[in-house]
């Protein structure tokens, strides 16, 4: 079974995390802080990683942000009681993959690390053209006239799941689910800051168009 690293500085809810992902297979080893975190991962490679955002020493966001920059490409859960919209845009930008709110059930946690163990293959091929601009998912980047902007992990899914279905709409609740595991109101506000992130990339070209469809969704136009 995959291995499990925790970062967690409160120590009653780290050992209730640890007994019921270990009951269910997981192994799993418990950091108190971010720099034990780091440390840790280094030495054991885990498969992937659930980290509290407000840790001392090193908090989560560091923490990922420093396993990104040293090339790791493992699964990154924030746990957080932070709700702004911001606090979430800043943790995908760094490298996170979900985001669980506490309070939080086992059972939810447990199907987020599932969803991100699951090996998922590309849907696209690994450029495609949008009018002007090539996309590059798998390297997250979008290249036009020797001009390359490099997007986040949360944007090149949320492009991905336009191009999919570009010229078509594309439902809301379905990004949602798809990407932030359910269509809440706040992770609504987090989609509609990433649409609207999209949109600033290809105003240079006219014709590349991310409308929004009134109670449905988004199309992208090309």
């Amino acid at each position: 079974m995959p291995t499990i690293l925790l970062v967690e500085d409160e120590l009653s809810l780290a050992l209730i995390v640890q007994d019921n992902l270990e009951s269910r297979g997981f192994t799993v080893l418990h950091a108190p802080d971010g720099q034990a975190g780091l440390d840790l991962f280094w030495q054991h490679r885990p498969d992937l990683v659930v980290a509290d955002v407000m840790l001392p020493v090193l908090d989560g966001f560091s923490l990922a942000e420093e396993l990104r920059r040293r090339g790791a490409t493992v699964p990154i859960i924030f746990l957080t009681a932070r709700r702004q919209p911001a606090d979430v845009v800043r943790g995908f930008e760094l490298g996170g993959n979900d985001y669980v709110k506490k309070p939080f059930s086992i059972e939810e946690l447990v199907a987020r690390i599932h969803a991100r163990l699951q090996p998922v293959a590309p849907a696209l091929p690994a450029v495609v053209a949008i009018g002007q601009y090539e996309f590059d998912y798998p390297h997250q980047r979008l290249h036009r006239q020797g001009h390359t902007q490099t997007l986040t992990n949360r944007e090149a899914e949320v492009l991905h799941h336009l191009y999919r279905q570009r010229n078509q709409v594309l439902g809301r609740a379905e990004v949602l689910r798809a990407l932030w595991g359910d269509d809440t109101f706040f992770n609504g506000r987090s989609l509609d800051v990433y649409i609207t992130r999209l949109r600033r990339y290809f105003r240079a070209d006219a014709e590349v168009q991310i409308v929004n469809v009134r109670g449905i969704g988004y199309k992208l136009m090309l």
